[in-house]
């Protein structure tokens, strides 16, 4: 993938809903070279934009869920757990042995039925484990800047893979009131879920509201912190063939300053402090299996107060944003 692509992933993580004239400017080249560069990416690439909840903003709360499957019965499973509309990141790990996902309850009725219901009514989940999002460090509203080398190396410093944070002010402040929608928000959120660059014409059209009550709501929305956007697209299309969920074990006092080293890493999309034994997840990607030695015997492993490492290979992504993998369909 050229710089320039990779160039143009980052100004949509930076703002999914610029005018592709806006992004010619700052990359400096003319409209025309960015929309073919764009059409071209959601080809080969998988690239779609997509609007995205800050569930924190709401009230919800936010789970990475761990099954032990059969194997033969884990693609089956991950497969219904991506069909869902409150997951995300649904992933085959440990040679499909296990599944790991992101669940954003809305309601405690909801993750109940899920957890307590659902998940253990299917005789060939073998374990369950449950682990609430307490802190992201990365991820999120904090999205992650693709590095503009091709591939990360242990040389390389925190500048290669900055993050930047979406949302108002709202979005950064801990312990706010949460954010209460109004008619039509949901409906308004779900068709940015499905392409988070759609027109506000097109919008409004769909939804039968005004064109600039439309524009307004997305603005308050995102000011709110309430809506982001976030780009899916596959991670073998700029250089990391291989990536892993890693389960960390932390002292306690050192929780904070792990995160946030974890989250200054380029290979590092996603770290969040959770509930359970292993209190901070990271996913790591890498080119190669090498990389990935690198990443955790070296830049992670190093970092002081880190008591435990659990890797989960990933396998398959069946499920990212919000489409399922073309590979599954």
């Amino acid at each position: 993938m050229e710089t320039l692509d990779r160039q143009l992933i980052n100004a949509l993580k930076n703002d999914g809903r610029a005018p592709f004239r806006r992004i010619a400017s700052q990359l400096g080249v003319s409209d025309q070279v960015v929309a073919r560069r764009y059409q071209r990416l959601c080809g080969s690439a998988g690239l779609r934009v997509r609007g995205r909840v800050n569930g924190r903003r709401l009230g919800q709360a936010e789970w990475l869920i761990r099954l032990q499957c059969v194997p033969s019965a884990s693609r089956g499973v991950a497969q219904a757990l991506a069909q869902r509309d409150d997951t995300h990141w649904v992933r085959l790990a440990s040679g499909g042995t296990e599944i790991i996902c992101h669940v954003q309850a809305r309601s405690t009725s909801e993750r109940d039925a899920l957890l307590l219901d659902r998940l253990p009514a299917t005789r060939r989940v073998t374990a369950i484990s449950a682990h609430q999002v307490l802190r992201r460090f990365r991820g999120g509203p904090v999205t992650w800047q693709v590095p503009m080398a091709a591939v990360p190396g242990p040389e390389r410093t925190e500048a290669d893979g900055s993050a930047v944070r979406q949302g108002g002010r709202a979005a950064a402040r801990q312990g706010a009131e949460p954010v209460e929608l109004v008619s039509g928000d949901l409906a308004l959120l779900g068709a940015l879920a499905r392409d988070g660059r759609a027109s506000h014409a097109l919008l409004a059209a769909e939804l039968d509201r005004h064109e600039s009550t439309v524009r307004r709501r997305i603005g308050q929305l995102r000011a709110d912190g309430v809506l982001y956007f976030d780009v899916d697209f596959d991670e073998a299309a700029v250089g990391y063939a291989d990536n892993a969920v890693l389960w960390i074990s932390v002292a306690p006092s050192e929780l904070d300053a792990v995160g946030r080293a974890l989250a200054r890493l380029p290979d590092v999309p996603f770290a969040a402090a959770t509930t359970g034994q292993c209190n901070l997840v990271a996913t790591m990607l890498s080119a190669d299996h090498d990389g990935l030695y690198e990443g955790i015997a070296h830049r992670v492993g190093s970092l002081p107060g880190i008591h435990d490492i659990q890797t989960a290979p990933v396998i398959r992504t069946v499920k990212r944003v919000g489409e399922i993998g073309r590979a599954l369909q």
